[in-house]
Parts: C-alpha cells; structure tokens; sequence
C-alpha cells in the first residue's frame, strides 16, 4: 500500500508567506519603563523647540525678551531663589508657601462640603432630589465670574481667595461624589441592613469605602482647576503668592522670571497628584487592578 500524506491542509508553495499581526489591546497595561519613555518624548519635542524658536529669535533681536535663552532663565532662576536685596526674602519660598497655604484650605472646604453632601445626596433620594439641580447649575458657572461678587461680600483679603476655590471645586466634587454612591450596588446595602448595620455605618462602613478610590480621582482631577482660581485672585489682589509674583513681573515683560514660576507650578501639581495617585494605589489596590493610574 503506497504511503499516503497526512490528512491537513495543503500548502501552495507559490504563496507568499503569512506574518503573523501583533495585536495591541484596548486596556492592556504598558511597563513602567516604556511609560517613562513615552512621557518624556513630548516634554524633550518641546524643550527643543523652544530652544530652536528662542535661539531664532535671538539672531534677529540679541536683546529680546519673549522667549529668553537658557543663560537668561539661569538668571532669572537666581533672582527668586537668592534673597532680595530689598526685602532680603527668597521670592519663590515666599510665594510657593503663601498659594499652597491658599490652595489647601480652599480645597479642603470645598472637599469638606463636597464629601458631605455628596455622600447625602447619593444615598438619600429625597436629597438629591433638592439639591441636584441647584450643584448642576452651580457646577455651570465659571467661578471666575462669581469674583467680583465674592470680593464685595468678602473683601479681597485671604477669605475670599478660599471661597473662590472652595465654590469653584464643590458643585463639581459634589455630583460626582453624589454620582458614585449612588452606583454602589443595592444588593450590599441591603446585606449591611439585613445583618443589622444602622444607616450611618451603611453610609461610613459600606458605601464610603466603595467610593473613596473615585473621590481621590476627583480630587486629583480639580487640581488644575483649583490652581486656576487661586492664581486668578492672586493676580487681583494679593501681596504674595506665585500668581501675584507672575503679574507684578509681566509689567517688566521679565519672562525670565515668569516661565521658571509657571514650570515650578507645573511640577508642584504633578507632586500633589502624583501623591494622591500613590495614596489610592496603596490603600485600594483593587480599584487599580487593571492597570488604572
């Protein structure tokens, strides 16, 4: 009996041959080291083209000021990190501890209201039914535009720089907190109930820890916003802070000064969230098993 080939498929040795196709998956986690990698290429793209833009500007006009060479931010750099001749204060200290004074108490206010009602109106329905529609308007207004009302109710002193971002953060932290309790599943309060659990160890020991990882996503998400609010009212009226430092300076068109202060709010914004992200990755590892930030 003659031998036969195994029964598959045949192959045309005329066909050009298959490769296989790497397929990339929506959600799938990448490396720390490659994120390092991918985070840095935008920053260095803009560092050499404002490098290529200043040094452009330079050999048309040496003495220009809009976009001030490397040795020109060094300068600029010592003069707010060295003491003032007059005031004999180190600016940058100075102002960095006035607006992170600032920030923290106007964000704490607004996460104290928030939280507070927030977790009220997401378990009581009767609650959120009054108050919902006021947050959802109140989160449409630009706090900015609520300014002037605030400094003639409040003066211009720190209080109305607290407020200003205390109301610009809560509406927003408000619905969502609200949002989120109201998504924890019925089926574990009703369980917290049935083993006997009052309504306030329903709302502290089973809704609010279910919450919590969203609410520090919150948190990290009004940073940028708080900042904008604080350093609008600083540049209005205050006597220190980085937004007031910033508007004194532009007069003079010191750019030199100016891009060093926004760098260094930049990089205090990526410490305060980068805090908050490692605060929830460690005490809510569950919230971040699939590879969330």
């Amino acid at each position: 009996m003659a031998n036969q080939a195994p029964p598959g498929k045949s192959e045309d040795p005329a066909a050009p041959p298959t490769r296989k196709r790497t397929v990339q998956i929506i959600g799938s986690p990448v490396s720390r080291a490659r994120q390092v990698i991918l985070g840095v290429i935008p920053i260095l793209i803009l560092c050499l083209l404002y490098a290529y833009f200043s040094h452009q500007r330079h050999v048309e006009n040496p003495m220009d000021r809009l976009m001030p060479g490397f040795d020109q931010l060094a300068e600029g750099l010592k003069e707010i990190t060295t003491p003032n001749k007059r005031t004999e204060e180190v600016w940058l200290w100075v102002d960095t501890k006035a607006s992170l004074l600032r920030l923290f108490k106007g964000m704490g206010s607004g996460l104290a209201i928030a939280i507070t009602l927030g977790l009220l109106m997401g378990i009581f329905s009767h609650v959120r039914a009054i108050f919902a529609p006021l947050m959802t308007a109140l989160a449409k207004v630009p706090p900015l535009a609520l300014l002037p009302i605030i400094f003639i109710f409040l003066g211009v002193d720190e209080s109305s720089k607290i407020v200003l971002i205390a109301l610009g953060i809560a509406p927003t932290l408000t619905n969502d907190i609200a949002l989120a309790g109201k998504a924890v599943p019925q089926s574990a309060v009703v369980k917290a109930y049935t083993l006997g659990a009052s309504t306030s160890e329903v709302a502290f020991k089973v809704i609010f820890p279910q919450i919590l990882p969203r609410i520090l996503d919150s948190i990290r998400l009004t940073i940028g916003p708080a900042w904008i609010f604080l350093i609008a009212s600083e540049a209005i009226s205050a006597d220190s802070g980085l937004g007031y430092r910033i508007y004194v300076v532009q007069r003079q068109l010191a750019m030199n000064v100016i891009l060093p202060y926004v760098l260094w709010i930049a990089l205090l914004g990526v410490v305060m969230d980068y805090v908050i992200a490692a605060i929830s990755r460690w005490g809510f590892p569950w919230a971040h098993d699939r590879g969330g930030h």
